[in-house]
């Protein structure tokens, strides 16, 4: 079973009225033993607790990811 953390950060979705979006860290969420994650959430309702999209990125790649998101920026 998957172990998610609390969310570790929250913050206004750009050109949304409610929306937001959610940054936190699940531990085995593939089950025993899988990588750890980190859990981007986007909710248009404001409801944090259940996001309407999620991505997981194992950790060993926020690096890359952050670095490529940069660029784009």
């Amino acid at each position: 079973m998957s172990k998610e953390l609390e969310i570790k950060e929250s913050f206004d979705l750009s050109g949304t009225k409610k929306g937001k979006i959610t940054i936190s860290k699940i531990d085995e969420p593939y089950g025993k033993d899988s990588h750890s994650v980190a859990s981007i959430g986007i909710t248009l309702t404001g409801d944090i607790d259940n996001p309407e999209w999620k991505v997981h990125i194992p950790l060993e790649n926020v690096d890359q990811v952050v670095s490529a998101l940069s660029k784009i920026k």
